[in-house]
């Protein structure tokens, strides 16, 4: 890291010293790291650096090496900037995310210092949920839908979610399922087409979620795919991510149930000027198509993906037969 870098980091945290305690992770196709600082003299004990640094080509996993792949992703850390920027502050406590401390861009390096979530009483990361963790993070989705229902996606995608269709042309022009490829555009359509919008999270997968030692208290990072969209669409592409179809096919309705209670009682809370039961009518219609549209962009993105099973083959048959 760069001395200016470093400086920024002292002067958003009052500390006079900082080292490093360890790498958190890399990101995605080499675009940087995400590393843990420990720091002297401050009041805090340390901080969260996400630490972007443009290559010229990355080395993305599964061969996606193309321009629009780079510029998506360039785009994603503008996206990200602009909400902690300009949309963080409006997260509660029942929709907990990192406080962010300073945000500074140089040249193609972006830096982002947030407050530690471990420090901060989220010091578990999880593989397997019980029905607390699930519930938890249902209710984080249900306030962060709340909080920003009706709000225009000012400077996020204006589309929210890492598998939006317009952002995704090379998965679909590979796909083998030419019903559902035909449909695709159709399915993008309809989820547009809701009378209730709001930001989505855009990657809510379970391990993106941060929880208390006890498991029943949630915060969320990773908000370079927020944007604007029906919430319900965070909702299936969660539930996806931590279940396998047997076990979604037996708790799909104990979960959906559950979230939208918690939205209710969300929306109630803020006081938005909506007809709740017009709107928990939209996004139960829509949520089979959630799911489908996710369907489409894994089945050209990773035909051989643990998540294309049984149940998601036969629901994307039956959106794509409706529509």
């Amino acid at each position: 890291m760069n001395n200016h870098f470093q400086n920024t980091i002292l002067q958003a945290t009052g500390a006079s010293e900082l080292f490093e305690i360890g790498m958190i992770q890399s990101l995605w196709s080499g675009y940087g790291k995400i590393v843990r600082y420990g720091l002297k003299e401050s009041h805090l004990k340390s901080v969260v650096v996400k630490h972007v640094r443009l290559p010229e080509q990355g080395i993305h996993p599964r061969g996606w090496n193309t321009d629009l792949s780079h510029q998506r992703k360039l785009k994603s850390y503008q996206v990200e900037t602009a909400w902690y920027k300009q949309w963080s502050a409006r997260c509660d406590e029942s929709c907990r995310i990192p406080r962010c401390l300073a945000l500074e861009t140089q040249e193609n390096e972006v830096l982002m210092v947030l407050e530690d979530l471990d420090a901060a009483g989220y010091p578990e990361r999880i593989t397997s949920v019980s029905m607390n963790e699930i519930n938890a993070c249902l209710s984080w989705l249900a306030n962060f839908h709340a909080t920003f229902l009706e709000e225009q996606p000012e400077n996020l995608w204006k589309v929210g979610t890492y598998w939006h269709l317009d952002t995704r042309p090379d998965e679909l022009k590979v796909m083998d399922d030419e019903a559902l490829k035909t449909a695709a555009s159709a399915i993008d359509q309809t989820l547009q087409q809701s009378a209730f919008l709001t930001f989505v999270h855009g990657d809510a997968k379970l391990a993106n979620f941060c929880f208390s030692n006890d498991g029943k208290q949630v915060a969320a990072v990773d908000f370079q795919y927020t944007g604007g969209g029906c919430g319900i669409k965070d909702v299936a592409y969660f539930i996806g991510s931590c279940l396998y179809e047997e076990d979604i096919e037996q708790m799909e309705d104990q979960l959906l149930a559950f979230y939208f209670k918690a939205l209710k009682k969300a929306i109630t809370h803020r006081q938005k000027n909506v007809d709740f039961d017009t709107l928990e009518k939209d996004w139960r219609r829509l949520y089979p198509i959630a799911w489908t549209d996710f369907h489409r962009f894994l089945k050209g993105w990773s035909p051989d993906h643990w998540k294309i099973n049984s149940y998601s083959e036969r629901m994307a048959r039956e959106v794509v037969a409706q529509l």
